[in-house]
């Protein structure tokens, strides 16, 4: 589950994230919009749907937003179509990037993500230039504060889980990509909301990062994707050493 470490090596970054918040909604309505014209638009008859309405639901995003989002689906005619787009590539320090969009204007997304990767000193790669150095989980997280580990670790596996993983924060469960859905329901039943569930693209190889100047970059890259706003997720395979970590988050 050390994978899922770069949200922590991002997590300093997100000092203005209530500045954020709103771009945020706006790519979980996005997502719930899309998964809702894809099916049905009740939750428990549209797995995708459900899956991105929990998203939206660990992020704080108001019960109205959601709603919303799902009528724009079924009331809208002629509203813009919305697909999914994966781009792969490499960071500076040729970390393996993946970054997936959902765009009404493909020419536009893959220019701007294209000009990132060359403006930060990226380059992009071919499709399955680095996917395979990842793997398809589901990922769930919650609190360390609502369950021991031994308890979490009990009631995940019993309700399908691959592994859990407890840290002194959170537990980190993985699943399978098709048992996502309904691990997420066991154990919301019983703990309430995850703090995270989704679809990941969890890292089976690192690159390692041993100093601040490099770390910096990086990141500034990851951000640069991130504030795209057809661009819903932005992986990678780096692993930021906790010292140079907390020499970032003192420059904060």
């Amino acid at each position: 589950m050390s994978g899922h470490s770069q949200f922590k090596n991002i997590m300093y970054r997100k000092g203005a994230q209530d500045a954020k918040k709103a771009r945020v909604f706006a790519k979980l309505a996005r997502e719930i919009t899309v998964a809702a014209k894809s099916g049905l638009p009740e939750p428990d008859k549209n797995p995708r749907l459900r899956l991105a309405i929990q998203a939206a639901r660990a992020e704080s995003m108001p019960k109205d937003n959601i709603e919303r989002a799902i009528a724009k689906a079924t009331t809208v005619a002629g509203g813009a179509d919305f697909v999914s787009m994966r781009y792969e590539g490499f960071s500076p320090n040729k970390v393996s990037v993946i970054v997936e969009a959902l765009t009404d204007n493909k020419n536009r997304t893959a220019g701007n993500v294209r000009t990132i990767f060359g403006k930060r000193g990226g380059q992009m790669g071919e499709s399955g230039s680095v996917l395979f150095n990842f793997e398809r989980i589901g990922y769930i997280q919650y609190p360390v504060s609502v369950a021991s580990g031994d308890e979490m670790f009990e009631a995940a596996l019993e309700a399908g889980a691959n592994e859990v993983v407890t840290d002194d924060e959170n537990h980190e469960i993985e699943t399978l990509p098709d048992d996502l859905s309904a691990v997420t329901s066991a154990l919301e039943a019983k703990y309430g909301t995850p703090s995270a569930s989704r679809l990941d693209w969890k890292p089976m190889v690192k690159v390692d990062i041993t100093d601040a100047e490099t770390a910096r970059k990086f990141l500034d890259f990851i951000d640069a994707l991130e504030d795209d706003e057809d661009v819903q997720h932005v992986y990678h395979n780096a692993e930021i050493a906790d010292d140079v970590m907390a020499e970032l988050a003192g420059e904060e």
